[in-house]
């Protein structure tokens, strides 16, 4: 066990117990990314092929990634959750070295084109020549670890002057990740670091007053946003106001998804009507950020209900993982990963449907790429080692507090 570890550990013919429990949350986590994943490489094919079975080399080479992909991020799981969490958590703060090194990287000008590659005016991609990677994605679960380490035994975030240090923790990959600029990816760190002080006993009236200052602040960062950020702001305001003359240009992508949301109705269409709907529609990032209209105009309500509980699934089944353990660490790691993954849905799903600003985002195990695959396999992973190697008893009070 890492030093200073306060908890007692599992033996060998335990964990391999734990595994074969039917009733170890771990199973739905795994299950419902596996029927993600199942999903969304069939999106990727009805977005990619006009016809079955008659996929074009490129079409044909989109798919056969996204399953390199996927084998990938399910080897990268089964590595994290064979070793014992608490390995990961002592290494997290080394780990997180190189990370923020390589978003420092993505941000110095005489870097080369061909090696980084700005996206949508973002420079957030490394050019690796089989692949792209993306650092802000292992930048998520890295955080996760350090924070959940740090709060494990604290109560100084109790006070608002507690908080400080855990503001500036989040402030390096935040700040860095804003920079590309990739705004939307920057933002859900915040869900996800309230979600872990509210596990770790903060204060519920501090995270409100600084949830209210934050959303009286939002409309003052309009002015620093780029030309294009702004665009999506004023797309997301004419949408709502029910203006249709931006359909055919900032709102173009958004219209055509909503477009393919409402063919789809209540239960779908055939396969052949939907490969035609989707091809003849031209919307941009339909096998990535926007693949979920392609599903829900293939199943319909019924497909987007069934993707949305899915999601709820894995969350669910971190919640649970995070509630039986008796170490802190694990429960706030448990709870960290759930908001990223959940949080990361949510904001897609609703920028499909219009009602978000779409922010590039990709819907987890869903969309095509390999970096976000990686890291959603990898948060898998952690939530099946938390609960193999979940300690029998706690030797160490953890954050358990009452409020005044």
């Amino acid at each position: 066990m890492p030093p200073g570890s306060a908890v007692a550990s599992t033996g060998l013919g335990e964990a391999f117990r734990r595994v074969a429990d039917p009733r170890n949350p771990a199973w739905v986590v795994v299950l419902a990314s596996a029927l993600l994943c199942a999903a969304g490489l069939y999106g990727i094919d009805l977005a990619e092929n006009l016809r079955p079975g008659e996929a074009s080399p490129a079409a044909r080479g989109v798919l056969f990634r996204q399953i390199v992909y996927l084998a990938v991020g399910v080897l990268a799981a089964v590595v994290v959750c064979v070793p014992h969490y608490r390995w990961l958590g002592y290494l997290s703060n080394l780990a997180a070295v190189p990370v923020v090194a390589l978003l420092i990287f993505l941000l110095i000008p005489a870097v080369p084109s061909w090696l980084v590659t700005p996206r949508n005016g973002a420079r957030g991609w490394i050019n690796l020549g089989i692949s792209d990677f993306q650092p802000a994605e292992l930048a998520k679960v890295v955080y996760v670890l350090v924070i959940a380490r740090y709060l494990r035994f604290r109560r100084t975030h109790r006070s608002l002057r507690g908080l400080l240090p855990i503001a500036a923790i989040t402030a390096v990959p935040v700040g860095l990740i804003t920079l590309q600029p990739d705004l939307g990816t920057a933002l859900l760190f915040i869900p996800a670091l309230f979600a872990v002080l509210a596990a770790a006993g903060a204060r519920l009236k501090h995270l409100v007053v600084i949830v209210a200052i934050g959303a009286a602040a939002a409309p003052l960062s309009y002015p620093v946003l780029k030309p294009h950020q702004q665009q999506r702001i004023i797309g997301l305001w004419k949408q709502f106001t029910g203006d249709t003359s931006a359909d055919r240009d900032i709102n173009f992508q958004s219209a055509a998804a909503k477009t393919l949301i409402g063919a789809g109705g209540l239960a779908g269409v055939s396969d052949l009507k939907s490969r035609a709907y989707v091809h003849y529609s031209a919307l941009p990032e339909r096998h990535n950020d926007m693949i979920v209209s392609v599903l829900v105009n293939r199943f319909g309500l019924v497909g987007l209900l069934a993707i949305v509980g899915l999601y709820i699934a894995w969350a669910g089944g971190a919640f649970l993982a995070a509630a039986r353990t008796p170490d802190p660490f694990a429960r706030l790691l448990a709870v960290g990963l759930a908001a990223f993954i959940g949080t990361q849905a949510f904001v897609n799903i609703a920028m499909n449907l219009g009602i978000a600003p779409i922010v590039g985002i990709t819907l987890p195990f869903v969309s095509f790429g390999g970096s976000s695959m990686l890291s959603a396999w990898i948060m898998t992973g952690l939530i099946v080692s938390i609960t193999v190697h979940a300690p029998e008893r706690q030797l160490r009070h953890a954050f358990e507090f009452r409020d005044e």
